[in-house]
C-alpha cells in the first residue's frame, strides 16, 4: 500500500456531500483510499459505490437491509449495520480521516467515536456541533483531534482566519443565499408549498437542508456551529444575504480589513480543502471565471420574515441544552412540513415553542443531550398551533 495515501471513511456516502466527496476522491485517486462508506436508504447507489471504490467496510442503517444490498463480491467487503457498525468503521486502525456527512443528529455518535479514536474529522454534519458543541470541542481538544469544516461558510471562515491571529478578529460574517423566498412577503410565506421550498436557486442539496435554507434555519444552525467551532462570542458573528453565493463568508480584522473566500457554489472545493489541509491540490471543483462580469450583492437579513435567525442567535448565546432541542425540534418539524402536517411558517414557530418549555440544563452531558433530542422530536409531533 502507498504510505502517502490518506485513508478515509465516509459517513453518509449516498447523500449529496458523500457523493461529492467521492467525486473528489475519484479526481485525486492517487491521494486517497476509501476504507469504508455508510448509507441509509439508497442501497442501489451504495452497492454501486462499493463496486467502484472497493471499500473494506460498508455500513447500512439496519440489520434487515443487509440481505437487500446487492454486492457482486461479499468476500472483499465486510458489511455491518447500525450505530455499532459505524463505530467499528471509524475506530479502525487504518482510517485516518472521517468525513462526517450523515444528515442531522444521527451523525453525532459516529463523530464522537471517531474523535475518541483520534481520527481527523472533516465535518459536514453541522448538527454535531449544534447539538453538543462544547462537549465535542472539549473532547477533540482532549484527544488532540482536528475538526476541519466542510460547510462552505465555515470553510471560508477557516481559510480567511489564517491571515491573522485569533485576537485580531473583529467579527465573522456568514453569507446566506436567502433561499427561494428571500423576496417573499409574510403573506406569501404562509402559502409556500413543499415543491416550492425544495426548489433552491443556487445549491443542489438534500430535502432537509433545502427546506432549512428556505426558512433560513440553516443559517441559524451555522451561527451556532461557528460559535463553538471557532470559539467566538455571539456578538462577533453576523449574517448577510448574498444571493449569488460566490462569497462564502468573510472575516473582518481589527484594522478594518475584510477577507472573503470566493468560488462558484460547488461543495467539492470545501470538501477537498478539508481532505487536503494544510495543502492545496488541483481538483474537480468549478473555478471562478473573472473574465466574465458578475455582481455580488450583500443585503441585511430580514429578521421579521425569517425569525429562525433570531432563534439561532439566542440559542448560540444561551448554550447548554438549547442547541440539542432546537436541532431535534427542527428536524422533526421539517419532516412534518415535508409530509403535509405542518405549514411552512409553522416550522420555526413550533421550534420556538418547544425550546421555550424544555427543561434547560446549562451543562449537560452527552446522555442528557441525546435524551432531550428524543424529547424534542416527540414534542413536535404533539405540537398544535
Amino acid at each position: 500500500m502507498n504510505s502517502g495515501l490518506k485513508n478515509i471513511a465516509i459517513l453518509g456516502s449516498t447523500g449529496s456531500i458523500g457523493r461529492s466527496t467521492l467525486e473528489v476522491v475519484q479526481a485525486c485517486a492517487e491521494r486517497f483510499r476509501v476504507v469504508g462508506i455508510t448509507g441509509h436508504s439508497n442501497l442501489e447507489l451504495l452497492a454501486q459505490q462499493t463496486a467502484e471504490f472497493e471499500p473494506a467496510v460498508v455500513v447500512v442503517s439496519d440489520q434487515s437491509q443487509i440481505n437487500n444490498l446487492q454486492l457482486s463480491d461479499f468476500s472483499r467487503t465486510k458489511v455491518l449495520s447500525g450505530q455499532e457498525g459505524i463505530v467499528e468503521l471509524v475506530t479502525r486502525d487504518d482510517v485516518d480521516i472521517v468525513v462526517s456527512a450523515i444528515v442531522g443528529s444521527a451523525g453525532l455518535r459516529g463523530t464522537w467515536a471517531a474523535i475518541e479514536a483520534g481520527k481527523t474529522i472533516a465535518l459536514a454534519n453541522k448538527e454535531t456541533l449544534v447539538t453538543a458543541g462544547p462537549l465535542v470541542m472539549q473532547l477533540a481538544s482532549d484527544c488532540g483531534v482536528s475538526i476541519l469544516p466542510v460547510d462552505s461558510e465555515h470553510s471560508a471562515i477557516f481559510q480567511a482566519m489564517c491571515a491573522g491571529r485569533e485576537t485580531e478578529i473583529a467579527r465573522v460574517v456568514l453569507t446566506a443565499s436567502g433561499g427561494p423566498f428571500r423576496n417573499h412577503t409574510l403573506e406569501q410565506l404562509e402559502n409556500v408549498t413543499v415543491q416550492e421550498a425544495l426548489a433552491h436557486p443556487t445549491w443542489d442539496m438534500g430535502p432537509k437542508i433545502t427546506v432549512d435554507s428556505a426558512t433560513m434555519m440553516n443559517k441559524a444552525l451555522e451561527i451556532i456551529e461557528a460559535r463553538w467551532l471557532f470559539g467566538l462570542s455571539i456578538d462577533k458573528i453576523d449574517v448577510v444575504v448574498h444571493p449569488q453565493s460566490i462569497v462564502h463568508s468573510m472575516v473582518e480584522f481589527c484594522d478594518g480589513s475584510v477577507l472573503a473566500q470566493m468560488s462558484p457554489p460547488d461543495m467539492k472545493l470545501p470538501i477537498q480543502y478539508a481532505l487536503s489541509y494544510p495543502q492545496r491540490w488541483e481538483g474537480p471543483a468549478a473555478k471562478l471565471d473573472l473574465s466574465k462580469t458578475f455582481k455580488c450583492d450583500f443585503i441585511p437579513p430580514d429578521y421579521e420574515r425569517f425569525p429562525a435567525l433570531l432563534l439561532g442567535r439566542e440559542v448560540a448565546e444561551r448554550g447548554g441544552t438549547c442547541g440539542a432541542v432546537l436541532n431535534a425540534a427542527n428536524e422533526s418539524a421539517v419532516a412534518g412540513f415535508l409530509h403535509g402536517r405542518l405549514e411552512f411558517t409553522q416550522i420555526v414557530s413550533a421550534c420556538r415553542d418547544v425550546l421555550n418549555h424544555h427543561d434547560y440544563d446549562p451543562n449537560p452531558d452527552l446522555e442528557r443531550v441525546i435524551e432531550l433530542d428524543r424529547w424534542a422530536r416527540e414534542e413536535i409531533l404533539r405540537w398544535k398551533p
